[in-house]
């Protein structure tokens, strides 16, 4: 015969062990809820500082096109008008000092001022289209960007108002990535400008030479040498021009040299890889 107290014992055992069995689940499901809930607290934290971080590098981003813009449009800026005014004040003040006595060189003098003032104006006209174009969509003619295949205009402008130059070109000449041939021309007028505005009875060299993986361009300018005394030819100290330039060379991997030389004059070499690094 069973024992009736025995059953019950075992029935009230297999009630606890349920009911224990049933807490830890449901403690189990708590836990694990929470665990839930903090892991898409913690996702959301972290997607939230991601997106935070994301906004902050596109600000930076920003911020730094912005600036590198405005370096760009200030030294384009400064390469157009230091250049021609230089040519217009030197050839304004050649034509007033032969007005009377040569009426014919005063009237070249003066025509290169009306055109070295049109130069001018071409090119600020295409920086200003750059900026700001058309707000009625209509395409301007704007002057073609500064390249080496303009070289010859430069170098007659500046022969004109008194600075005798001398081109060599070594190498096969062809087509440069655009930016870097605003860059050689730049290199060029900056050193040729600054030698007509230092310079007085001097003369200039300008090499260009195309290498297989560089284009290197040496501009040379005679003057007293540093040796006698003399004052050479050249910009006092590292003017924004040459700090333009040399920022400008660094963009594609390249470097500039500038210095006075010890033989009288003054230097400008620059290499500029035709391959980005």
């Amino acid at each position: 015969m069973r024992n009736p107290d025995r059953h019950w014992d075992s029935v009230l055992v297999r009630n606890v062990v349920w009911l224990i069995v049933a807490v830890v689940a449901v403690l189990a499901a708590g836990l694990l809820a929470a665990a839930l809930v903090r892991a898409r607290r913690a996702h959301a934290r972290a997607l939230e500082e991601r997106g935070w971080l994301l906004e902050r590098e596109r600000e930076t981003a920003a911020k730094n096109a912005v600036d590198a813009e405005r370096a760009r449009i200030a030294q384009d800026l400064h390469d157009i008008v230091s250049h021609n005014v230089s040519v217009m004040v030197i050839q304004a003040g050649a034509a007033r000092h032969v007005l009377a006595s040569e009426p014919a060189d005063a009237e070249a003098a003066l025509l290169a001022v009306e055109a070295a003032g049109r130069d001018t104006m071409k090119e600020l006209r295409h920086l200003l289209g750059l900026l700001a174009p058309s707000a009625e969509g209509q395409d301007e003619t704007l002057a073609p960007q500064p390249s080496l295949s303009r070289l010859s205009p430069l170098i007659d402008r500046i022969a004109f108002a008194g600075l005798p130059v001398e081109v060599r070109i070594s190498g096969e000449p062809r087509p440069l990535p655009a930016g870097v041939d605003v860059t050689a021309y730049r290199i060029i007028q900056e050193a040729l400008t600054n030698a007509l505005k230092h310079g007085d009875g001097v003369q200039a060299q300008v090499t260009v030479r195309y290498a297989d993986h560089a284009l290197r361009i040496e501009i040379l300018n005679s003057g007293p040498s540093v040796l006698s005394g003399g004052r050479p030819p050249g910009p006092d100290g590292e003017g924004r021009g040459l700090l333009g330039l040399r920022q400008r060379v660094a963009v594609y991997g390249g470097d500039l040299d500038a210095r006075r030389r010890l033989g009288g004059g003054f230097r400008v070499r620059a290499k500029i890889p035709l391959e980005r690094p």
